[in-house]
């Protein structure tokens, strides 16, 4: 039997927002066998929200949440590095009302986590098994979660830009060590937390005059002109666009409660989308079932390891 994690002591990161560019601490704590994730502003007298789909409150450049008009902004960074790093339950401390964004990516939230590190607890964890398909569409873009053996996620991004174009990437979640799947291998911190939150030069003056992006950067951000970026590394990877779209759909996934073992597949979709999965989710309640670990075969379990493959990419 699988047991509930929570991280086995407290660990502290400093940044800005993204879109409010205010300074922000957050602190990881330890929390009680099935709280999940909670949110407590600190700066409002410990106010709780937790890491729920009922709570969201916006999902249009990122997931944020929400309850009686308190605020937390720009969550999906740090729940997709829970996810994978299997925290089930966690006190998420921070002093202002979006979360830090750090480099753009989920790398520096992994790393807090493995900092922290990872106390099993006595309660048993569950999984959420998908048993029939369940689709939400709109338009073009289409997100999908269909039964299978173990999570993964598929997801197909078209861009009219030459360094995006069309990219279609797998990542499928494995027991331990990275399984091999075609010709690339890797686990959730080397070929997915890694990729940063891009944007386009053309939009920028739009959004902040909007009240976002006040906080955005190079440093934070990969910034397309009209035939390259801005940014003077250049990308981390190729395909560094896709792979942030499957990071951001491992956080908001999160806010279903329960880890999630179902073949997802994405096209051109994006945080709307993904709640809008999760929200149907929750109602159609008989596509799905909770199991214990023991009715999961190890293979089966969504964990930090994981295999990526290329299943296609056009530049």
């Amino acid at each position: 039997m699988e047991h509930q994690n929570t991280v086995a002591s407290p660990a502290s990161l400093s940044g800005i927002g993204l879109h409010t560019g205010v300074p922000v601490t957050v602190r990881l704590c330890p929390a009680a066998s099935n709280t999940g994730i909670v949110f407590r502003r600190t700066d409002l007298d410990g106010f709780e929200i937790r890491a729920r789909a009922r709570n969201v409150a916006h999902v249009s450049y990122a997931t944020s949440l929400m309850r009686r008009g308190v605020l937390i902004s720009t969550t999906e960074h740090l729940l997709s590095a829970l996810a994978a790093s299997r925290v089930d339950n966690v006190c998420v401390e921070l002093d202002n009302l979006e979360l830090p964004i750090m480099d753009g990516s989920a790398l520096p939230f992994f790393q807090l986590i493995r900092k922290a590190g990872l106390r099993p607890q006595r309660a048993r964890r569950t999984y959420a098994k998908l048993l029939r398909p369940v689709e939400v569409a709109d338009g073009a873009k289409r997100i999908a979660a269909y039964p299978s053996e173990a999570f993964s996620v598929g997801y197909r991004i078209v861009f009219p830009h030459p360094l995006i174009g069309e990219q279609s990437l797998e990542f499928v979640t494995s027991q331990g060590k990275a399984a091999e799947v075609g010709s690339l291998a890797a686990d959730y911190e080397t070929a997915i937390a890694p990729a940063r939150t891009f944007g386009f030069i053309e939009e920028v003056e739009k959004l902040r005059r909007n009240g976002l992006i006040r906080g955005g950067s190079l440093k934070n951000a990969v910034v397309l002109t009209r035939d390259g970026v801005m940014n003077p590394e250049g990308l981390r990877f190729p395909d560094e666009f896709c792979r942030h779209k499957i990071l951001d759909l491992m956080g908001d996934l999160a806010l279903l409660g329960h880890p999630l073992i179902a073949r997802i597949v994405a096209e051109r979709a994006g945080h709307a989308m993904h709640a809008a999965l999760v929200g149907r989710l929750l109602r159609e309640k008989t596509a799905w079932t909770l199991v214990g670990s023991s009715e999961v075969r190890p293979g089966d379990r969504a964990d930090r390891a994981g295999a990526l493959t290329r299943a296609a990419a056009a530049s």
